[in-house]
């Protein structure tokens, strides 16, 4: 269990272990290699210590990683930038975003596949404008003009992940009443709800509506996301959101438990055909 950056460096650091263990190579014998101590390799493994991109680079050369895009994905967790700076953009709002949210979008820009469960609001990635400046100013009251146009475009910025090449898959789980709750007024959220139809028909996003005659059900507890990355499991990470910080769930027990509750939300849900007719006859006020 971990907050907010720590998830990068524990999983950076696991990652890097078992390729070195992949590579027939002890700590000791990796240390040498690069010219370190081997405290060094451990601290870096273990996620005590954080490591710069260039370490790294040494690390996989040493352990003859040739396999591009899981380079990619590690050297981005070490913190670099892609070829156009992509991973990093929202560095340029560091001022007005907290580390647990700056560290949910770097998951979030590396992730292949989001799993999320929504009771409250639309997810982030599926806000209209006018409705994302209306959840942000609710959820942080007395947020001054400047500041909460610039959380908007964080939120709306973050939504290039579904045109990416490739997008990232996006699996909601939407409770019933996120759609009665009429956030921003009856112009906002009618907007709202045709910004759904929309997303609803993309190839990569796969939207259910659980509907209240389900009853009582597992995710009643409360809203989760599940990041899953297409190089390993292992980088699989929950965060569950708090009001004033995030969790991050990554133990296999832990992952294994939200999977499987996920999927049985999934098939309590209307299919997606089913949840599209749902939504456009709310729409309709039908």
């Amino acid at each position: 269990m971990q907050h907010g950056p720590a998830v990068r460096r524990r999983k950076l650091g696991a990652e890097l272990r078992a390729l070195r263990t992949g590579a027939g190579l002890t700590s000791g014998q990796a240390a040498r290699l690069v010219g370190w101590h081997q405290s060094k390799v451990s601290r870096i493994e273990t996620g005590a210590s954080g490591v710069k991109p260039s370490d790294v680079r040494l690390l996989l050369d040493a352990y003859a990683v040739r396999d591009a895009q899981l380079r990619e994905l590690l050297l981005v967790l070490a913190g670099l930038d892609d070829d156009g700076g992509r991973h990093h953009w929202w560095h340029a709002y560091r001022s007005v975003l907290p580390p647990t949210y700056r560290d949910f979008i770097s998951l979030e820009s590396q992730a292949s596949v989001m799993r999320t469960l929504e009771t409250s609001v639309v997810p982030g990635l599926l806000q209209t404008p006018e409705y994302a400046r209306a959840v942000t100013r609710a959820a942080l009251d007395g947020l001054d003009g400047d500041r909460l146009e610039a959380l908007v475009e964080v939120r709306l910025a973050r939504q290039d992940v579904l045109r990416a090449q490739p997008p990232l898959k996006l699996d909601v789980v939407l409770d019933e009443a996120v759609l009665h709750r009429e956030v921003g007024g009856p112009a906002v959220m009618a907007r709202q709800l045709e910004r759904l139809t929309e997303a609803a028909q993309l190839p990569h996003v796969r939207l259910q509506v659980l509907p209240f005659a389900t009853g009582e059900h597992i995710g009643i507890t409360g809203p989760f996301v599940i990041f899953s990355f297409s190089d390993t499991s292992d980088l699989d990470v929950v965060v569950i959101d708090h009001l004033t910080s995030s969790l991050h769930l990554e133990r296999k027990e832990d992952l294994e438990a939200y999977s499987k509750a996920f999927d049985t939300l999934r098939s309590r849900a209307l299919p997606p055909e089913e949840s599209l007719d749902f939504i456009t006859r709310m729409r309709r006020g039908t």
